[in-house]
């Protein structure tokens, strides 16, 4: 029988599955159910792409949002994991429309892809908003991806269900493994030092990135893609399982199935997103030994769903979180390790009662339920909580004082335990490209107890703030065998990364903030058990020196995307989201036009 020829039986049948999906109140059908030349019109023209007729009556219709790109290498593979959560879809009755949006690959993207995650978000707000979808499954995986996709949606509020990329294999090098982003800074910095040869650099650089997927550290893309399962927006076990396992495919078949019945009982984010599930992921944030970039990401996420949270609760929430994830950059493994060491399941069972339990997740169960009995099969890569990688209380820092008002952040676990207070002579510049012009110079007048301050890399000033908080370290002070010194700006730092790096301090320079005033023989004084971050110098200096102050024109700033970005970006305590954008409108369809 042809599609366009259904027979009495059949044409009843589709009828009757109509008047079902009117009873369910299907969001399509106010496309595809709408009487007269409207509901023709959205009909016939779909039927080009060869769907038969009971596509339109009664079936949800299913989006399947794509990041991939060939400039997203991260993202490369969601093109082919596509089409799992394609046969998913069609086998529990829905209709798939895959469509891409914005991407953002973090490796390559000037000046940072995060000048993009907001773009990007917007794109999938109102495209879920402008099209016949009762629910979207999201693909993503670079870093940015994954909460660009988050926030977009979430404002949308369809049912919705994240499945990320997943990992890359372990890199191998000479024996040892590599990790990406982590491994960089280390044989850059290494090569910059005298330690190795251009030979050897090449090498581990073809050793690094050498399967498909996101980064393999408990950088941002892991730490998010963890998070957010954890949040309970993705299917369990999902996060962790390398890109190349078929695994993978598997799940995103599973989550083509699953995101058909969160339609029929109207499973939103706003049901799952709530107060308790980011609790959970700022608490597992610390577990993991995660990036300080998931402090932006979630603060931006929650006020889209209208979450009361704070940059106060990323310090607080953790005091009694020890980081039990031996993953670099805080540790020695890799997240494939971490997969087969049991992977989030064994995570979460692990911490227990640290977590609330009892969040509602994508499976229309709870997060206690999901990974109830789960084993762990390496307790070197998931350590149990009274044999921790680092103790309670090693998770993010949240520093404030006369440098900070509004606070700036540190990743303990990835810092210099002798450096956490400190106390030394303030080197100031006022961009990174005089920074790293200086880094070089073999006569620079730099000490190891020196404190390195780059400003206007923040929201406005770079513009995006980009990941440069990791200050490669003076050529001077690495040939002198130091490896880590005091680092202080308003810029982000890759969650792969590591070091004394005191990064977020808002507000920042560009906007006005003290950090603009901090001068080159100012001492500062650190102190991150007391939480404070302190320049010595009087009010009244200060007083004088804001004055003389002037912001200075952002280039490239004039028009376009980025001109928007500083008319409304906000601050990094409140998740550089555009101020605009906090809160949800949902999907409500707007005036029709014929």
């Amino acid at each position: 029988m042809s599609a366009r020829n259904l027979g009495a039986e059949e044409r009843a049948e589709s009828g009757s599955a109509e008047a079902g999906a009117a009873q369910r109140g299907l969001r399509s059908q106010q496309w595809f159910g709408a009487p007269g030349k409207t509901g023709f019109m959205h009909r016939s023209w779909l039927r080009s792409e060869g769907l038969p007729d009971d596509s339109f009556r009664g079936r949800p219709t299913i989006g399947i949002a794509n990041s991939w790109s060939e400039l997203t290498s991260c993202n490369i593979h969601l093109r082919t994991l596509a089409e799992h959560v394609k046969r998913g879809i069609w086998q529990a009755g829905g209709v798939p429309f895959e469509f891409p949006t914005t991407s953002a690959g973090e490796p390559i993207v000037r000046p940072t892809a995060m000048l993009l995650r907001n773009l990007m978000a917007m794109d999938l707000e109102e495209t879920l908003r402008a099209n016949p979808l009762d629910g979207v499954v999201l693909l993503a995986g670079c870093d940015k991806t994954t909460p660009a996709y988050l926030m977009g949606a979430a404002s949308v509020d369809l049912p919705t269900l994240l499945i990320t990329g997943g990992p890359m294999l372990n890199g191998k090098y000479r024996g040892t493994d590599i990790g990406s982003g982590t491994s960089v800074w280390k044989f850059t910095e290494a090569y910059r030092a005298g330690q190795i040869g251009e030979e050897e650099v090449t090498e581990a650089e073809g050793c690094m990135a050498r399967s498909q997927g996101h980064c393999m550290t408990m950088g941002t893309a892991s730490t998010m893609a963890c998070v957010s399962e954890i949040m309970g927006m993705q299917l369990p076990g999902s996060a962790s399982l390398p890109a190349n396992d078929s695994r993978r495919a598997a799940m995103a078949h599973l989550a083509g199935r699953r995101i058909v019945e969160m339609v029929a009982e109207d499973l939103r984010p706003s049901k799952i997103l709530t107060r308790a599930a980011f609790e959970n992921g700022v608490r597992a944030n610390a577990a993991l030994g995660g990036s300080t970039n998931a402090v932006i990401h979630l603060l931006a996420l929650a006020r889209r769903v209208g979450v009361e949270l704070t940059l106060a609760d990323f310090d607080s929430l953790v005091r009694d979180v020890p980081t039990i994830a031996d993953l670099m950059p805080s540790g020695r493994f890799l997240m494939e390790d971490f997969e087969y060491a049991g992977g989030t399941a064994a995570f979460v069972e692990t911490l227990g009662e640290l977590l609330h339990r009892d969040t509602v997740t994508v499976t229309g169960t709870t997060l206690g339920a999901n990974y109830s009995g789960a084993q762990c099969y390496n307790r070197e890569v998931i350590r149990p909580l009274d044999n921790p990688v680092k103790p309670a209380g090693s998770g993010i820092a949240v520093l404030r004082g006369n440098l900070a008002p509004r606070g700036a952040v540190i990743k303990q676990s990835a810092a210099t335990p002798e450096l956490m207070v400190h106390r030394g002579r303030a080197l100031v510049w006022d961009s990174l490209p005089e920074y790293l012009a200086d880094a070089d110079d073999p006569e620079l007048d730099v000490t190891a107890d020196d404190i390195l301050v780059v400003r206007n890399v923040g929201p406005k000033g770079y513009p995006g703030m980009p990941e440069v908080g990791n200050l490669p370290l003076p050529q001077k002070i690495l040939t002198a065998g130091i490896v880590d010194m005091v680092r202080i700006s308003d810029a982000r730092m890759s969650g792969t990364s590591y070091g004394t790096v005191i990064l977020h301090v808002a507000p920042e320079a560009a906007a006005g903030g003290p950090l603009a005033l901090v001068r080159t023989g100012d001492v500062i004084a650190v102190d991150v058990p007391a939480r404070t971050l302190h320049m010595e110098v009087s009010d009244e200096e200060l007083e004088n020196r804001r004055a003389g102050w002037r912001a200075k024109p952002v280039p490239g700033s004039e028009r376009g995307w980025t001109r928007l970005y500083i008319e409304h970006v906000t601050q990094a305590d409140e998740g550089l989201d555009l101020d605009f954008l906090e809160g949800h409108s949902g999907s409500a369809v707007g005036p029709q036009a014929f």
